[in-house]
């Protein structure tokens, strides 16, 4: 099977900022290129961290309210830094968390997931910056065609992985919802046959009513 990688998703021509950049040039950077959050990037392109309009607006949450009734939010020692920030370095979140160009799109999902980021620059083994994958660009597997998914499961995960014959298990795909049907040898063999069905990229959920001939 042939898991998309990091690589062929990514958005290669990257908007970055670098450390140095003032608070207006970085509101300017975002609103020109329609982003919503750029990397800052050292003097040899390698990813510091990354500024996002969430952190430019802590400066405007920092500020008291001319009618004096809205109260000025509570902050913690970092975010008041943050939002007293003038340039780039100052405003950003730090470190940065970087993807390989290699990495699959579970590897990649589980990165974001697990630092609760919304995009990830992509680095090269020297760490300079190659690209910049969000969760919009993860997102664009389950856009496969159905026959596509059907083919792949038919072709790497039956045929190749399992040694199956195709009038063994059959497969359906409707919205990248995966059927299957028939039967096999072995009761073992379906929960594996299950598995690798749902590793496929594009499968949104699998359902299966295989039976078998030997419980062993």
């Amino acid at each position: 099977m042939h898991h998309r990688t990091v690589a062929e998703l990514m958005t290669r021509d990257v908007v970055r900022a670098r450390r140095e950049l003032p608070f207006k040039d970085i509101v300017k950077l975002l609103a020109e290129n329609d982003v919503t959050a750029v990397p800052v990037v050292d003097e040899l392109d390698r990813p510091m961290g990354v500024v996002s309009e969430a952190d430019l607006l802590r400066k405007s949450a920092d500020q008291a309210d001319p009618s004096g009734l809205t109260p000025i939010p509570h902050l913690e020692a970092w975010e008041r830094a943050k939002a007293e920030g003038a340039r780039a370095e100052e405003l950003m979140s730090a470190p940065a968390v970087c993807a390989r160009p290699e990495w699959t799109v579970v590897e990649a999902a589980r990165l974001m997931e697990v630092h609760g980021v919304k995009r990830l620059p992509v680095v090269d083994e020297t760490d300079r910056l190659q690209g910049i994958v969000s969760r919009s660009d993860l997102l664009r597997i389950f856009l496969r065609r159905d026959d596509a998914i059907r083919d792949e499961i038919t072709r790497d995960v039956l045929h190749r992985t399992m040694g199956l014959a195709p009038s063994e298990v059959t497969v359906e795909v409707h919205e990248g919802q995966v059927i299957l049907g028939g039967s096999v040898e072995f009761k073992s063999l379906i929960p594996i046959i299950e598995r690798l069905c749902r590793s496929v990229d594009g499968v949104v959920s699998v359902a299966q009513h295989v039976t078998y001939r030997t419980d062993a």
